[in-house]
């Protein structure tokens, strides 16, 4: 169950995202930014109200008082991780474009091109490269987006280990949620892709194939857990931590790039609402 699900969320929805950018080969609209809005509110909900609750309560049978600051610690290595590997991304790829390049340029990205790597596929475009170059571009997102499905997965396995009656909902939610997220970012790599000479078919199904590693990272999430105690109130805050920052890091900062508009704001706020509905209700 935990299998399928996860990839659904990875290759369904980085391939459903391959789909549009092969019909449409375009990265980016209003309605995708208030369904990323609302998916990062529910997904706040769920690690604030479930994941780390459920940690803490398990980490009180061993730690005590310091059970807070054992899964506090546990989120902050979850943090870390995922900001350190898209510091690495950033960091090998930004020399490339000469916008991100420029010394006056802010560390965050101002753009949702930036955001998502699609702006190696436009610098080369707008330069008439080689097709070759495009392709290039196109698996340079791909394997971007594949490391970060990694710590996603996580915390749907983490989820899953809890073991109660509601653990199999709740990582059911995020698969859902992380799918959706899954989706522009699937239209960011199919697009240079399919540009760079790939036929459609194949373009989607290498698409899809870059959110198969979420996988990968769910059978590590249930793995920790199953350990014990220790291994889950730690799998459940590593996992906490890396979605934490996927959705403040890069959902949010991507929804508001999209639309441009303090409305996205609004919907994350909605989709906390719904995800305590869901939760408690």
């Amino acid at each position: 169950m935990l299998t399928i699900m996860t990839l659904i969320a990875g290759v369904g929805g980085t391939g459903a995202g391959g789909v549009l950018g092969s019909l449409f080969r375009k990265s980016s609209n209003r309605v995708i930014s208030l369904l990323l809005a609302a998916t990062s509110g529910v997904m706040v909900a769920i690690v604030c109200f479930d994941l780390l609750t459920e940690g803490i309560e398990t980490a009180e049978g061993f730690a005590g008082q310091s059970a807070v600051l054992v899964v506090s610690t546990a989120v902050l290595a979850g943090l870390g991780v995922v900001a350190l590997l898209n510091y690495a991304i950033d960091r090998a790829t930004r020399s490339e474009v000469p916008h991100t390049a420029d010394a006056g340029h802010p560390e965050a990205h101002d753009d949702i091109d930036e955001l998502s790597h699609i702006d190696h596929y436009n610098q080369h475009a707008a330069a008439h490269d080689p097709k070759r170059d495009l392709w290039v571009a196109g698996v340079v997102i791909g394997c971007a987006i594949a490391l970060h499905n990694i710590p996603e997965g996580m915390s749907i396995g983490a989820s899953y280990a809890i073991g109660t009656s509601g653990a199999e909902s709740s990582a059911l939610i995020l698969a859902v949620l992380i799918g959706i997220h899954n989706i522009p970012e699937g239209m960011a790599v199919a697009v240079p892709l399919i540009a760079g000479g790939m036929g459609r078919l194949k373009a989607v199904l290498l698409t899809a194939a870059s959110g198969a590693p979420i996988v990968l990272g769910a059978w590590l999430g249930l793995w920790v857990g199953d350990i014990g105690a220790v291994g889950l109130s730690c799998s459940l805050g590593f996992a906490s931590g890396a979605m934490l920052y996927v959705v403040f890091g890069e959902i949010i900062p991507q929804s508001v790039l999209m639309y441009r508009s303090k409305v996205p704001a609004f919907f994350v706020i909605v989709g906390l609402l719904i995800g305590l509905c869901l939760i408690y209700l």
